[in-house]
């Protein structure tokens, strides 16, 4: 059997996160687009994915700021939409809480859908594996996707209407998350948030400025907490 090395771990890290850039690509065109379309420059539409480097967020409020919502209200439904990263961030912490502070910070700002959801699962099926091995894969999956992220971004924003509408750059968004979530459903708590969450949001669609967004996912973690508590007595 083949000993494990930071330098393997982190090159099986890439090959994972390869597969990504099929909806990482379009994503993240697609919202350079939108925004070039929003009226922002294109230091703006850079600066946006690099200082937030978080697609759905960026389009949250990239869509409140093109309807004149209150700045507040923008900063809100981005940072609700953006919760679930103070959830992977908690969940991360047990295999990776020990690094040292220039890894943590570096990858505290990586810590995307992406790189979460493959590192989470790799780090629940192999809870054994030294720290330095847990760091390598971490930073091997977002290889692929982050930087990619920042030139599909580019790409959008210098192209901008010249992308046919044929290409339907849109398809990325749902697939990405679908792909993300979908695995992640793994017990009866976490079905249950998902369910309430997606009713809630549907109910309450009427809500001006995205604010449904706050009472699908507080529905959604209140539930899938409440069960887990209860589980757990």
């Amino acid at each position: 059997m083949t000993t494990a090395t930071a330098k393997s771990t982190y090159f099986r890290g890439v090959r994972n996160g390869l597969p990504f850039l099929l909806v990482v690509m379009p994503f993240g065109m697609l919202f350079g687009v939108v925004a070039t379309e929003a009226g922002l420059n294109l230091a703006q539409v850079m600066g946006f994915s690099f200082l937030v480097i978080a697609g759905a967020a960026q389009f949250t409020a990239l869509q409140l700021m093109v309807d004149n919502a209150p700045a507040l209200i923008v900063i809100a439904s981005a940072l609700a939409v953006n919760l679930r990263m103070a959830m992977y961030s908690a969940s991360l912490q047990p295999h990776l809480g020990a690094a040292p502070l220039w890894q943590r910070a570096l990858i505290a700002y990586f810590n995307v859908d992406q790189s979460y959801a493959l590192a989470i699962q790799d780090y629940d099926a192999h809870p054994e594996r030294p720290l330095n091995l847990k760091v390598a894969y971490f930073f091997g999956v977002l290889t692929p996707v982050c930087p990619l992220w920042y030139v599909a971004t580019l790409i959008g924003a210098l192209v901008g209407t010249a992308i046919p509408e044929e290409f339907a750059l849109d398809f990325a968004v749902p697939i990405t998350f679908i792909a993300l979530i979908a695995p992640a459903l793994r017990t009866f708590a976490h079905v249950a948030a998902a369910v309430v969450a997606v009713v809630l949001a549907i109910v309450f669609a009427f809500l001006p400025y995205n604010l449904w967004l706050f009472v699908a996912g507080a529905g959604g973690m209140m539930v899938g907490a409440e069960i887990e508590r209860r589980r757990a007595s």
